[in-house]
């Protein structure tokens, strides 16, 4: 299992989208989340959208090997059903998740479990990458704001520091790593 962590912005899921393409041995594990879709987004593809009550549900049942609410009223999951059926299909699994999700995921899996923590530049940057998106109202940027400024303090606590600072460097770094070592014992 390869694990993509970072602040929100920091490009993790272009960074998996990009290895997705790729390698053809790894699959993405699909969040559940209580948010609603932004532009583009496919339901099964990009998140499971649930609401609160179907959230909540499966909490109730144990369907979930890590959730967590990210922001007020926005939960965030990875279904045990999810991880389940990817490994069945011999898939590597590949996840893009928040650092506390990730930090859920390597304590039960632990040596099985690659988590690389997707670093910008400087938080600067990282803050004018959330700004220029478009999908924060000003309420929500404040909120993610000081939601980055904790997780950057988690950057050494991880398996792997990979910089995003020039897209195209990152991808090819990313991709040294995951060919030395996810897919060299394959």
């Amino acid at each position: 299992m390869i694990v993509l962590t970072a602040p929100s912005g920091a490009g993790k899921t272009t960074i998996a989208k990009h290895l997705l393409k790729k390698y053809p041995e790894l699959d993405f594990s699909t969040s559940a989340t209580t948010r609603s879709p932004r532009e583009g987004e496919v339901e099964g593809k990009d998140y499971y959208f649930l609401s609160q009550e179907e959230f909540q549900q499966k909490i109730n049942d144990e369907a979930f090997i890590e959730w967590e609410e990210v922001y007020e009223d926005r939960l965030y999951g990875t279904l045990h059903s999810e991880v389940d059926s990817l490994i069945a299909n011999g898939k590597k699994v590949l996840f893009d998740i928040e650092i506390n999700g990730a930090q859920n995921i390597k304590a039960k899996y632990d040596e099985r479990c690659l988590v690389i923590f997707v670093k910008p530049p400087s938080f600067r940057a990282l803050v004018s990458r959330l700004t220029n998106r478009g999908t924060e109202t000003p309420a929500s940027l404040e909120k993610r704001i000081k939601r980055i400024k904790k997780e950057l303090l988690f950057e050494n606590t991880f398996d792997m520091v990979l910089l995003n600072d020039k897209l195209e460097d990152a991808l090819k770094e990313a991709e040294q790593i995951i060919e030395s070592l996810v897919l060299k014992n394959s």
